[in-house]
């Protein structure tokens, strides 16, 4: 009996591209704040929401790859194609870490003054309650417990998050497991460093581990580079001002320039 030919979308219309996206839901999600009865919306106000959800999404994506990657590291069956996947993962995380810097440039079509019609309207809201943000700052290795602390305002689903991303293992962590399921002694951070060391020195033995450690680094400089755009673009469009959740503003953000997930591999580079 030969097989019926069925055209994508056409029998039953059960699933459609709007559906499959949860689009009324999701171009329902930009409310302005600014605005009244009397007076419209301010114009820019939609890019800043969109640009922010956008954002979001991002950070939920990166947070599944990196810990997709995370978890190949770790697993009991760990070998060359589990260092395989794990770095390919990576090279996505590195794409859409790239697009996150290039966002800043849309962001930048604003006008400081144009900004200013609806910024005192965010109060207290800050880009600083990211959990997201945070979640992927601690999953990648950068882990603070006084962000528990000084985040006001979260959900008790929020604050389970963040706790969960302290106690479980980090990229860091998982890379380091590696390193020991090769064979190499990780038992502190000497170790760790002879490890590094040598892998860096035998590339031919231990290519997948080296180009995992590179991977890494990427993530770390694409992190590092989001965070340098983020800070000049928020120096442009509100100078020393405070920021609205009641930080520093730009002070605040200039503090976090120096923060590297992977501080063992940036000194390996004054070793070689």
């Amino acid at each position: 009996m030969s097989e019926q030919f069925v055209s994508f979308g056409e029998q039953g219309a059960q699933l459609t591209y709007g559906s499959y996206l949860r689009l009324p839901q999701l171009l329902d999600a930009q409310h302005p704040e600014s605005g009244t009865s009397d007076d419209p919306p301010a114009h820019d106000e939609l890019l800043f929401i969109t640009i922010h959800q956008v954002y979001e999404l991002w950070f939920k994506q990166l947070l599944h790859e990196v810990g997709a990657a995370r978890d190949a590291l770790l697993s009991p069956s760990a070998g060359r194609d589990r260092l395989w996947w794990a770095q390919h993962l990576l090279s996505r995380v590195h794409v859409i870490e790239r697009t996150l810097v290039q966002q800043v440039d849309v962001l930048e079509t604003m006008t400081p003054q144009d900004f200013l019609e609806f910024r005192q309207r965010l109060a207290p809201a800050s880009g600083f309650q990211s959990v997201q943000f945070r979640e992927l700052e601690f999953l990648s290795g950068a882990k603070d417990p006084a962000y528990l602390e000084r985040f006001r305002g979260l959900t008790q689903d929020e604050q389970e998050r963040l706790r969960r991303r302290l106690v479980e293992p980090s990229l860091w962590d998982a890379f380091v497991a590696a390193l020991a399921t090769a064979g190499f002694a990780v038992d502190d951070d000497a170790a760790i460093a002879q490890a590094l060391h040598t892998v860096a020195h035998d590339r031919d033995s231990h290519a997948a581990l080296w180009a995992l450690a590179e991977a890494l680094l990427q993530h770390d400089e694409l992190a590092a580079s989001w965070r340098a755009r983020h800070v000049v673009m928020v120096e442009r469009m509100i100078g020393a001002k405070s920021g609205t959740g009641g930080s520093s503003g730009s002070a605040y953000l200039r503090s976090r320039l120096p923060v590297q997930y992977y501080p063992m591999l940036w000194e390996l580079r004054s070793q070689l």
